[in-house]
């Protein structure tokens, strides 16, 4: 019985969900910020906050392949 080969790692699809987690929060805080009276503000606490977000969906979405 042989196991089953593991998926290969994609450095271009991770760098892509990273980019576009980030974006999509430093969109939702510009929104925000634009809806509060700065722009500015809301964009940085969007990028903030998108920055991490990033960093966690690229881990729930490859834990598995370095294990």
């Amino acid at each position: 019985m042989q196991a089953e080969p593991r998926p290969s790692f994609e450095p271009a699809g991770a760098g892509a969900l990273l980019v576009s987690t980030t974006a999509l929060g430093l969109g939702i805080g510009a929104l925000v910020g634009w809806a509060a009276g700065s722009v500015a503000y809301g964009a940085i606490a969007g990028a903030a906050l998108g920055v991490p977000g990033g960093v966690f969906a690229v881990y729930r979405r490859y834990r598995g392949y370095f294990t």
